[in-house]
């Protein structure tokens, strides 16, 4: 299995913090939140790993470099253009290998999540992708069928669901945890990287002909680092992870 970590984003919701260096080196306990997914997702084996870098790419790229790793860092380029999840996913298609399966894991995420598990699951399910989740408190939430299916996406706060073809009568909500496999078949599905799209509409799109499904995760797993009100929280919750 291969990954991506997207890391591009101008990280808004960490801002002071992010005012003068990226979201990707910003510290939990002293390590970037670029080194502690890199480093977690090589304990799962995974030897190739694709960054994406706009918003102080020159801090994130000499922070690679200047790094031993244990595994190949290649970075996608969008200092030109940022362009969002689903844009910058297919930006980086040419950087993967066309045959092993990608591992997508949000920068600002931290997970305890068994990667082994959730791989298993993806292949024995067949599916185009798997999306990590979990039944925790959020405004934005992924609807899946009695069969675990992706079937909608719903806004609370808004009242918005889109549904991936008529309305499901019986249904789960949860909510995303920013990781997910993906088949790298799925990348051809994609849109063109020639403007700025997020990927959730594309996952929606995409579950109409294959299958994406869930996997399920305790919410004492995952962690979003999301304000600085929550560094203090989440150096906690790191500390309390076996290394």
């Amino acid at each position: 299995m291969q990954a991506f970590i997207p890391a591009a984003g101008l990280g808004t919701r960490l801002s002071p913090l992010t005012e003068h260096r990226p979201k990707a080196l910003v510290e939990v306990d002293g390590a970037p939140l670029l080194k502690i997914a890199i480093d977690r997702l090589s304990q799962f084996g995974i030897s190739r790993v694709v960054v994406n870098v706009h918003h102080f790419a020159d801090m994130v790229c000499d922070y690679i470099h200047s790094a031993k790793w244990n595994a190949d860092i290649v970075v996608s380029d969008e200092t030109e253009m940022l362009l969002d999840t689903g844009g910058g996913l297919k930006k980086a298609e040419p950087l993967f290998n066309p045959v092993e399966p990608i591992l997508i894991h949000n920068v600002d995420v931290l997970s305890a999540i068994d990667f082994h598990a959730m791989e298993q699951t993806h292949m024995r399910n067949k599916n185009m992708a798997t999306l990590a989740v979990s039944d925790r408190n959020t405004s934005r939430l992924l609807l899946f069928d009695s069969n675990q299916l992706l079937a909608g996406w719903s806004n609370l706060n808004t009242g918005e669901t889109k549904w991936v073809q008529s309305p499901t009568p019986t249904y789960r909500p949860f909510a995303f945890s920013g990781i997910a496999i993906l088949n790298p078949q799925l990348l051809a599905l994609l849109p063109p990287a020639d403007h700025p799209y997020p990927i959730i509409p594309c996952y929606l799109d995409i579950a109409k002909t294959h299958r994406i499904s869930s996997f399920i995760h305790s919410s004492s797993l995952w962690m979003d680092v999301g304000t600085p009100q929550r560094l203090s929280q989440a150096q906690t919750w790191y500390r309390s992870l076996p290394k």
